[in-house]
């Protein structure tokens, strides 16, 4: 009977719109985060940072910033990798540029940059919508991965095209380059997470995320009600780029630390992200969560039981792996739409109501 609301008053309208309004949330939240920083950084390995927890957090923040724009604006986006490959190149470009600037503001200015270059191939959304603008953010992230595979500038001339991230130290320790400790790997993008979720809860619960609904779920209607759609298309696809340009400078500075385009940022990458959205449940932030730890954790349980345990071999692994991804999706599409956002509201209405059976 811990998780109910009996004696749980609210006597201000701020405790009532809280993002968590009973207790019981309100405590494990902030147990979550005291565990999250005084006691993982102190446990965490090589392994766990870079196989399960650091790309967790850093396709949490891609997957936010795709949620933003799919699940709260309604507008479809096929162009996630290239996004995310923006970001990793304006840092780089930034790194090498200014040496001296501090790596947490050249990650901040890639993902201004990354919205920027959001805004210009968002600008579309206003005349088509549909099958049609998830074609054009396609197109966007084909010429995106030429534009960086092409023009030599971006990656400073190199002979094989491949990008290095410089070492970078902030506070005396390394966060950026191919040196990056496990710790610093997972406070650094840890901090990233939990402040760009905080602002994405905020902003989707104020004006901004209202009219990003309303064009949602009618475009006309919101128009004639007063609802301005280049400003909410535009802003939501600057915000939603902005989380993905910072999830790609962060993949590459701190994760990687080299990174080639057409293996890094490709279009399965975009795919990717939108399987996380898709499974996890589109209009949620809790959901970018739970569909990024799926996808990130799947590929690690089946390479354990099936590699690991039944001895099958690697390459029939991976495609075994494709086989079930795509199940799964077509088993939350038909099941449950909502994902699995939906799936957790659900356990905890019956939580709430425990143990009376209506």
């Amino acid at each position: 009977m811990l998780y109910r609301e009996a004696g749980d008053f609210k006597t201000s309208y701020a405790k009532d719109n809280q993002t968590f309004p009973i207790k019981f949330d309100r405590v494990a939240y902030y147990i979550l985060l005291v565990v999250a920083f005084g006691v993982v950084p102190f446990i965490i390995n090589d392994y766990w940072a870079n196989a399960v927890i650091v790309p967790f957090l850093i396709y949490a923040i891609a997957t936010i910033g795709l949620n933003i724009l799919i699940g709260y604006c309604g507008q479809l986006s096929l162009g996630t990798g290239g996004f995310m490959a923006v970001g990793a190149f304006a840092s780089y470009k930034l790194m090498t540029a200014f040496p001296e600037v501090s790596i947490i503001i050249h990650i901040l200015l890639a993902g201004g940059i990354t919205a920027l270059v959001g805004i210009a191939f968002g600008l579309p959304s206003l005349r088509i919508k549909g099958f049609y603008l998830a074609v054009a953010t396609l197109a966007a992230q084909f010429f995106l991965v030429w534009l960086f595979n092409r023009v030599p500038w971006f990656y400073n001339y190199s002979a094989t095209g491949q990008i290095s991230a410089p070492e970078r130290t902030f506070m005396g320790y390394v966060v950026a380059g191919s040196n990056v400790g496990a710790v610093e790997k997972y406070l650094m993008c840890l901090v990233f997470v939990v402040a760009i979720a905080w602002l994405a809860r905020n902003l989707t619960r104020g004006t901004m995320g209202r009219s990003w609904m309303a064009i949602r779920d009618m475009d006309i209607a919101a128009e004639i009600i007063g609802v301005n759609p280049l400003k909410a298309k535009l802003t939501a696809f600057a915000v939603s780029s902005f989380f993905i340009g910072i999830s790609g400078a962060l993949l590459f500075t701190v994760y990687l630390g080299a990174a080639e385009v057409g293996e890094a940022f490709g279009i399965s990458k975009s795919f990717l992200v939108l399987f996380m959205v898709i499974i996890g449940g589109l209009g949620s932030i809790f959901g970018s969560f739970a569909g990024a730890a799926f996808m990130v954790l799947l590929p690690v349980l089946l390479k354990n039981v099936l590699v690991g345990a039944m001895n099958w071999p690697t390459d029939l692994a991976a495609h075994f792996q494709l086989v079930i991804v795509g199940a799964l999706i077509i088993a939350f599409l038909i099941l449950e739409p909502h994902g699995l956002a939906q799936l957790w509201r659900i356990a905890k209405e019956k939580l709430r109501l425990w143990p009376f059976p209506h």
